[in-house]
């Protein structure tokens, strides 16, 4: 494919509207602002074909720039990802400006590596001591995943929580949760959310919650030991791998945090998926509901 002919692709993608784009990535719009979304990663505003993320001080124009900003993709894999998930039907008839792709070898180039932290077993006591007594997560649970790589501590003791993909559990990302007084969390540099999960479960149970975060994973396996629970890394409507846990019969219910874009969410994705079910957290989410019953 010669350079020109994906600047052809490009053009005909990057004029989806922004709301079409954000609205597919399960982001919300404010009540009140109609030009302001919560996205997993903070509030957008968005004007016409531009958007501007204020807390990172970044922006751009266009459906490209967007999904390169949400999903931390180059060039190429946003406009194939805009390709594949919403096609060309939704584009708008008139130019957009948009910030240049940049150099041809960004474009040529694949998606963002993935960059796992490194593992510091002299902070996976900190981080033990943090999920055990501060989220109440029970130790037989937590240990397992620890001993299988699943949850490891790295260099600044934020507990990780490994995203895998297929039988292998193939690593495709990482969410982190800070473990000290400062709240925070995040992903790893590289992470594909549109690849695989975080989970947690009995082998061989066909019943699954979604959750929006790993921690919220392994606090409603706690309170439902017979299902597995998955973690989407936020409110995700309609995560690309969740056709195929559908069709292969499992009966999925929908577990978001019990709040306007966990609703919002919800709904949309049951919207999509009419055999999803919701499952509200009998509190906020479900780490509240189980620290809330201990």
């Amino acid at each position: 494919m010669t350079f020109d002919d994906f600047r052809q692709r490009a053009d005909r993608v990057r004029q989806i509207p922004l709301p079409v784009v954000l609205t597919y990535w399960g982001a919300v719009r404010d009540r009140y602002d109609r030009a302001k979304w919560h996205t997993e990663q903070g509030p957008l505003s968005v004007t016409g074909a531009k958007f501007m993320h204020w807390q990172r001080n970044a922006g751009g124009g266009g459906a490209i720039d967007l999904v390169m900003h949400l999903a931390g993709m180059n060039c190429t894999a946003a406009v194939a990802w805009l390709e594949q998930h919403l096609g060309v039907q939704h584009a708008t008839a008139g130019p957009v400006t948009v910030h240049s792709p940049g150099n041809p070898a960004d474009v040529a180039s694949g998606p963002r590596s993935l960059r796992l932290p490194v593992p510091d077993t002299h902070k996976l006591k900190r981080a033990r001591r943090y999920l055990i007594q501060q989220r109440c997560l029970a130790a037989h649970l937590l240990e397992p995943l620890i001993e299988a790589g699943k949850v490891y501590a790295d260099q600044r003791a934020n507990a990780v929580f490994l995203l895998v993909a297929g039988k292998a559990n193939r690593p495709v990302g990482a969410e982190l949760r800070g473990t000290g007084h400062r709240v925070w969390r995040g992903m790893a540099p590289g992470t594909r959310k549109d690849l695989g999960y975080f989970w947690i479960g009995a082998q061989g149970a066909r019943q699954i919650v979604l959750c929006e975060s790993a921690i919220d994973a392994i606090s409603c396996c706690q309170l439902f030991p017979d299902r597995i629970c998955l973690s989407t890394s936020g409110a995700r409507s309609n995560p690309p791998w969740l056709p195929g846990l559908i069709g292969r019969g499992y009966d999925v219910s929908c577990g978001f945090d019990d709040d306007q874009p966990g609703e919002t969410a919800a709904r949309q994705m049951i919207a999509r998926h009419p055999s999803v079910h919701r499952l509200r957290p009998p509190a906020h989410d479900w780490n509240d509901a189980l620290v809330a019953s201990r």
